[in-house]
């Protein structure tokens, strides 16, 4: 038998677009947090491994990495991804998101890793098109290489 995720629970969205769009993004999140396998830190930010066994280190928080990744919206759509443009994205860990400071480090060369990111420590109340203030953001990323290592 296969576990199945929580039902979300009702909610009453109030005030403005805006006002609601938070509320919508922040049940999603709970919903989340309470789906079998997921684990979530201290930020915030839930994750869990899709795939691979992983070797060697860990990225440090101040190393450059090597990635594949697709992120999307909670309803799904797609706003990038590296895999559509058929290239891996090589950047450094400092110049990213918190929630990917946060993730990749979690992560060995090999791994495919999920990631359910809050708007604070994505892109917070910035308005960032595609991605509107307040989003919380999901990612597949599988871990490439840090570059300098032998």
């Amino acid at each position: 038998m296969t576990a199945r995720p929580p039902a979300a629970a009702p909610v009453t969205y109030t005030g403005t677009p805006q006002e609601q769009w938070v509320q919508g993004q922040k049940a999603y999140e709970a919903w989340s947090a309470a789906r079998p396998g997921w684990k979530v830190t201290g930020s915030g930010l839930q994750y869990r491994k899709l795939k691979g066994k992983g070797s060697g280190r860990h990225p440090e928080p101040t190393d450059t990495v090597t990635i594949h990744y697709v992120g999307r919206f909670i309803d799904g759509r797609e706003f990038d991804s590296s895999r559509r443009r058929g290239e891996p994205a090589t950047f450094p860990l400092p110049a990213l998101i918190k929630g990917w400071q946060e993730g990749v480090p979690l992560m060995r060369v090999g791994e495919t890793f999920a990631f359910v990111v809050p708007s604070a420590i994505a892109y917070g109340e910035r308005n960032r098109p595609p991605i509107p203030p307040g989003s919380t953001l999901l990612f597949e990323i599988e871990l490439i290489a840090i570059p300098g290592d032998g």
